[in-house]
């Protein structure tokens, strides 16, 4: 399966890790300085469910994120995952 959330469609991110070099000002250096930028993937929290819909009296097996679980609590699972497509 890909790295995506199945309802609110998150998925991995592209970004840059920063390398600095040097003293910081208030240390007593002269300042840090960027020396070089590696590319790298930010990965989203996601997570493997067996979800219970009482609407449907069955479980549902999804990948989601941790942001879409809370989303879950909030608006309940039948009405969520029939947003997604998902029922």
């Amino acid at each position: 399966m890909a790295t995506i959330c199945q309802i609110t469609g998150v998925g991995v991110t592209r970004g840059h890790h920063i390398h600095r070099s040097g003293k910081a000002k208030k240390e007593g250096g002269i300042g840090r300085h960027i020396t070089k930028r590696v590319k790298r993937c930010i990965l989203p929290n996601l997570r493997q469910k067996r979800i219970f819909v009482p609407e449907l009296n069955k479980f549902i097996d999804v990948k989601l994120s941790a942001r879409a679980l809370k989303t879950i609590d909030k608006n309940g699972a039948y009405n969520v995952l029939k947003k997604a497509g998902l029922i």
